[in-house]
């Protein structure tokens, strides 16, 4: 039987070798590090002595992908969120908060009700929308969406920030319609806001390790790959050379590089990835006692702070700042001192100094996705016959997120799929 080799074990390659292994496929997996996930993933800090996440991802129930890659390995159940969407928010600068909360079926009769709105907000407001299915690759944010309408500020742009860690002047509006289609567009059942329960890696990475292994794929840790083989006329992948080993491949062997983009660009020629990168910013504080939030809330949006979003979990509240360009150059205490804050104000703290805490700065957590940089989105089949490349950063149609990435293994594992027969 043939082996898919992907190289990589962030979310792409580890749904590229789910999905392989599920359709009976010979799979070696993998990654230069000693752990696997990528940015998704959990870990143990010493400071606060509790596991938290690399960085805090927000899902919506209508991501497909996200789902279809859980049911597989067997977590599905391993996310949590309200049974009705709510989006809740608070302006720290006012202390005025909101929540906008989508009604469960698909007519959306909710934007006629003021206490479900934005405050300020008309129900034709939302309609505006819909004007990102006619966005191009060239169209911004702010060119589709009203910079000064009353969703603009409180609702579209720490959505839009969020999704596309991108500054919504910069940010490319193509990429937010197949969002809003996918899960707003499909009723409040698709668009209920979801975080893991208790951590990324129990739910993403630790048991679709155990799914592979117990489908006799296998995995290679500590495997960085310094560069490719190709046959003398291109057309095939011949060998893998890794920093600590040579790998030759068999004439009918397959190769997906899940890899981050620049890493791409350094191991493969030809191929010319998103050059332009936004970091995220996380800070996660441990509270001396549990908060008990209100309505079984979870998360939070802040507007008019540093600030964009809280996560909470037990004693465990996490800031995340996406396109946090500046933010990111600040040393840790100062940035410490700015999200907690926030964290006072939208928790009802009162004046408190900040607890414990541990940042987490991501430099190139995603690529820019600008119009320009869309044009560098790579494509899943290559000119070389078997080589397929994912990652959150290939052509996928949709914004670089857990869903993106998996999207992208996915792609490249049908490619694969299509290509050869077992």
């Amino acid at each position: 039987m043939p082996t898919t080799h992907i190289v990589g074990a962030g979310m792409a390659g580890l749904a590229a070798a789910v999905k392989l292994t599920a359709a009976g496929r010979k799979v070696v997996l993998y990654d230069s590090a000693t752990h696997a996930g990528g940015r998704c993933r959990s870990f143990h800090d010493s400071t606060l002595d509790r596991i938290i996440d690399n960085g805090n991802h927000l899902l919506l129930s209508g991501n497909k992908a996200v789902f279809q890659y859980l049911n597989t390995i067997g977590t599905a159940d391993s996310l949590v969120g309200p049974e009705e969407p709510a989006f809740h928010f608070c302006d720290v600068r006012s202390g005025e908060r909101w929540c906008v909360r989508p009604n469960l079926g698909l007519f959306p009769w909710w934007v006629f009700r003021r206490n479900r709105r934005v405050p300020g907000s008309s129900w034709l407001d939302y309609f505006s929308a819909l004007r990102l299915r006619h966005a191009n690759q060239e169209t911004t944010v702010t060119e589709i969406l009203d910079p000064n309408g009353p969703l603009y500020e409180k609702y579209w742009q720490p959505l839009a920030v969020s999704v596309l860690n991108t500054p919504a002047e910069k940010a490319a509006a193509c990429l937010l319609w197949p969002v809003v289609q996918e899960t707003f567009g499909r009723g409040g059942r698709a668009s209920r806001p979801m975080i893991a329960k208790s951590g990324l890696s129990d739910s993403f990475v630790e048991p679709a390790l155990a799914y592979l292994k117990k489908n006799n794929a296998d995995i290679a840790f500590t495997a960085r790959l310094r560069d490719v083989e190709l046959s003398a006329d291109q057309s095939i992948v011949t060998g893998l050379n890794f920093a600590d080993r040579k790998l030759t491949l068999e004439e009918s062997d397959n190769v997906i590089l899940a890899l981050p983009a620049p890493v791409t660009g350094d191991v493969l020629e030809g191929i010319s990835p998103p050059v332009e990168h936004n970091p995220i910013v996380n800070v996660h504080f441990r509270l001396e006692t549990e908060i008990q939030s209100k309505s079984d809330i979870n998360f939070l949006g802040v507007i008019g702070g540093t600030a964009e979003w809280l996560f909470l979990r037990g004693d465990i509240v996490s800031v995340t700042v996406s396109a946090a360009e500046k933010l990111a150059e600040k040393s840790a205490a100062e940035i410490i001192d700015l999200t907690w804050g926030d964290i006072a104000l939208a928790l009802d703290l009162g004046d408190s100094t900040p607890p414990k805490a541990r940042v987490v700065k991501e430099k190139r957590a995603t690529f820019a996705q600008t119009p320009e940089s869309l044009k560098y989105r790579a494509k899943t089949d290559t000119a070389t016959n078997n080589l397929k490349l994912a990652g959150d950063w290939t052509d996928t149609g949709v914004p670089a997120t857990i869903e993106g990435a998996i999207r992208s293994g996915n792609a490249a594992a049908r490619a694969v799929l299509r290509d050869t027969r077992a």
